[in-house]
C-alpha cells in the first residue's frame, strides 16, 4: 500500500480530497468555504480538525488478493451519520462468494437502540470493484468497522481486509434496512418501509418482492423483549404487501423478513431486518393460523391481531387468493364465537374473492374466542356440513347486554330489510306479544311447503337460511325455524332455535318469549304431514302453537339450543 506522510502544509491539501463524511464527501474538512453545510457536517469537519488522522493500514489479506481501499483513508475519523466503503480487488475470480462483508459495532457512546452491531454487504462487480454507503445505526458515538473479503476455500469464510474507527457526531438514529447475504442473493427488495428505523402506531406496512428464484412465500418475524411471532406471507408474482402488527406494546420491535432456504425444506434464512419504534402502549395477542389459511388462500386484513374490542359486533375483512383450490366455490366464511361454554355461528359472504362483514358478540360483556373457517367443498348430500379452521383470535365485547336471543345468527337474518318489512306487515294492528307470535307462526306454517326430497336425501346446504326459505317457499324443519325466529327477532321478540327429536327423527322447532315466559311453537308440524305415499299434505293447524308441555313431550324431546 502507498504510504502518505502527513507533514506541514501537505496535511490540508490531503484533507480536502478525503471521501468520508455525511452526504458531502468533502464536507468534513470544509468549515468556512461551505457555509451551506448542515449543522452536523460542520460538527464532523470540526471534529476531524482535532483528530490525528492516521492513514488506514490494511490487513495482510489485502496483499494476498491485491486489494485496496480508496475510501475511507484514515484509521479514525468523524462523519455525519454515513461514510462510504469503496475499493478494488484484483484476485477475486477464485473467491467462493462475490460479497464484501462490512461489520459495524458501536463501542463508545450511548446506544439509542439495543443493537450493538450490524452487518452490511455489497457486491464485487466483474471488474473487481465494490462500493457501499454505510449508516451508523445507533446515533452519536464511536464505532468499530471491519471490512472483510471472501475466501477462495469456503463460501461462508471471510478474512479481514481493514479495521478502523468512525465517530458519528449526529445523535439521530439513521438506520437503513440491513440486508443479509441470503437476502441479496435472493433479490429481496423492500419498498416500504424505506428506512431501517421507523416509528409506527400499533402496526406497520411491509411491502417488497423477491426478484430471483421461485419462492412462493416469505416469513415475517417480530421480536421484542424475548417474545417473538412468526407468520408466512404468500407471494403474488414474487411480491408481498401486508400490514404487520406490533403486538408487544410501546418500544422497539425488531422485524425480520426471512426467505426460504433453497436446499432445506421448511427452513428460512434471515433476509432483511429493520427496527420499528411502536408508540402505542396497547398490547395485543398474535392470531393463531392453521394450515388451511395458506392452502385455501385466505388473507386476513382485519383484524391483524387478537385482543381487539367491539361493542356487540366485530368486523372481519380480507380476501381469497383466486388461484387457491376451491377459491371460486368459496362463497362464505364461517365464524364461530365461544364464551363461557356457549357457541354461536355466523356466515360472512365472499364476493369477487373478497369478504368484509361483521359478526355478533351476543353473549354479553367479556372475552370471546373467535375461529374463522372455510367450508368443505363437496357434492356429497348430507344433513350436516363440515368446515376447516383457518385462524383463531380473541375479541373483547365492551357492551353489557346479553342479546343472544335477539340478534341475527347463522341462518337467521333478522336484520334483513325483507324480513323486517314482512314481520311488520304480519303484526300490524296486533297488540300483544302472543298475537304477534301467533301471526308469525301462522304465516310460516301456511306459506312454506315441506320439502320431502330434501329430508329424504339429506340435501342440506351450508347457506340454508331464513332468506332462502322465504324466497323458495319450501324447506324442512330447520328452514321453518330459521324463518320464524328471524321474523320474531326482527320485531325485538326473544326467540331461539331448539334442537331435538320428534317421532325418532332429528327435528328443530322454536321457543319464543311471550310476556316474560318461554313458549313453544313448531310451525313445521303446524304446516301439514307426510302421507303414506311420501308426499307432503298441506294442512294447517294451530295446535303446535304453545301446546301443553305434557302433550308435546309425548312426541318432542328437546336436547338443546343452537345459537
Amino acid at each position: 500500500m502507498k504510504k502518505i506522510l502527513l507533514t506541514g502544509g501537505v496535511l490540508l491539501a490531503i484533507m480536502a480530497v478525503i471521501v468520508t463524511a455525511g452526504c458531502n464527501p468533502m464536507s468534513a474538512f470544509q468549515t468556512e468555504a461551505e457555509p451551506n453545510l448542515n449543522r452536523w457536517d460542520r460538527v464532523a469537519a470540526e471534529k476531524n480538525e482535532q483528530l490525528s488522522l492516521t492513514p488506514l493500514k490494511l490487513k495482510p489479506y489485502a496483499d494476498e488478493v491485491s486489494a485496496t481501499l480508496s475510501s475511507p483513508q484514515y484509521q479514525r475519523f468523524a462523519v455525519n451519520s454515513h461514510f462510504r466503503v469503496e475499493g478494488t480487488v484484483e484476485e477475486y475470480e477464485d473467491f467462493q462468494s462475490d460479497f464484501v462483508w462490512i461489520e459495524v459495532e458501536k463501542v463508545k457512546g450511548k446506544r439509542e437502540t439495543d443493537e450493538k452491531d450490524l452487518s452490511f454487504y455489497t457486491h464485487i462487480n466483474k471488474e473487481g470493484k465494490f462500493s457501499r454507503q454505510v449508516s451508523l445505526f445507533a446515533g452519536k458515538g464511536e464505532y468499530q468497522v471491519t471490512v472483510r473479503l471472501p475466501s477462495a476455500e469456503r463460501e461462508d469464510r471471510f478474512y479481514d481486509l481493514a479495521r478502523f474507527q468512525v465517530i458519528n457526531v449526529n445523535p439521530k438514529i439513521d438506520r437503513e434496512v440491513a440486508m443479509t447475504r441470503a437476502g441479496m442473493l435472493a433479490g429481496l427488495k423492500l419498498e416500504d418501509p424505506g428506512d431501517g428505523y421507523v416509528q409506527a402506531d400499533g402496526e406497520i406496512r411491509l411491502k417488497g418482492s423477491i426478484q430471483k428464484g421461485e419462492a412462493r412465500q416469505v416469513m415475517v418475524r417480530v421480536e421484542k423483549d424475548g417474545r417473538e411471532w412468526k407468520h408466512l406471507l404468500r407471494l403474488q408474482e414474487g411480491s408481498f404487501d401486508t400490514r404487520v402488527p406490533l403486538f408487544y406494546g410501546k418500544g422497539i420491535h425488531q422485524l425480520t423478513v426471512m426467505i426460504p432456504d433453497s436446499e432445506r425444506a421448511d427452513y428460512y434464512n434471515e433476509g432483511a431486518t429493520l427496527r420499528v419504534d411502536n408508540r402505542s402502549v396497547e398490547e395485543t395477542t398474535p392470531i393463531e393460523y392453521f394450515k388451511h389459511y395458506d392452502s385455501r388462500g385466505v388473507k386476513l386484513e382485519q383484524p391483524l391481531a387478537g385482543g381487539g374490542k367491539g361493542e356487540m359486533k366485530y368486523r372481519i375483512k380480507g380476501s381469497i387468493d383466486p388461484k387457491a383450490p376451491h377459491a371460486a366455490k368459496t362463497k362464505h366464511l364461517i365464524v364461530q364465537t365461544k364464551k363461557d361454554g356457549e357457541e354461536a355461528t355466523y356466515f360472512i359472504p365472499v364476493k369477487n374473492y373478497r369478504f368484509d362483514g361483521s359478526f355478533w358478540l351476543r353473549f354479553g360483556k367479556g372475552a370471546y374466542e373467535v375461529t374463522v373457517n372455510v367450508p368443505e367443498i363437496t357434492d356429497q348430500q348430507r344433513d350436516y356440513f363440515r368446515f376447516f379452521g383457518v385462524a383463531r383470535f380473541t375479541v373483547n365485547n365492551t357492551a353489557d347486554q346479553d342479546l343472544r336471543n335477539r340478534l341475527p345468527s347463522r341462518g337467521i337474518q333478522s336484520n334483513d330489510p325483507s324480513i323486517q318489512k314482512l314481520a311488520q306487515n304480519l303484526t300490524q294492528g296486533k297488540q300483544t306479544q302472543r298475537e304477534k307470535a301467533m301471526a308469525i307462526y301462522q304465516y310460516v306454517a301456511q306459506n312454506i311447503r315441506y320439502d320431502v326430497w330434501k329430508f329424504r336425501t339429506d340435501a342440506f346446504k351450508y347457506d340454508d337460511s331464513a332468506i332462502k326459505a322465504l324466497q323458495q317457499k319450501k324447506g324442512v324443519c330447520q328452514d321453518y325455524s330459521f324463518l320464524a325466529i328471524a321474523l320474531l327477532r326482527s320485531i325485538d321478540m326473544e326467540a331461539r332455535f331448539v334442537e331435538g327429536e320428534a317421532d325418532g327423527n332429528r327435528h328443530a322447532w322454536v321457543e319464543v318469549k311471550v310476556d316474560g315466559k318461554w313458549i313453544t311453537m313448531d310451525p313445521t308440524w303446524g304446516a301439514g304431514y307426510i302421507d303414506a305415499q311420501d308426499r307432503f299434505v298441506k294442512r294447517y293447524t294451530s295446535k303446535y302453537f304453545d301446546p301443553d308441555p305434557s302433550v308435546l313431550s309425548k312426541t318432542h324431546q328437546r336436547t338443546g339450543v343452537m345459537y
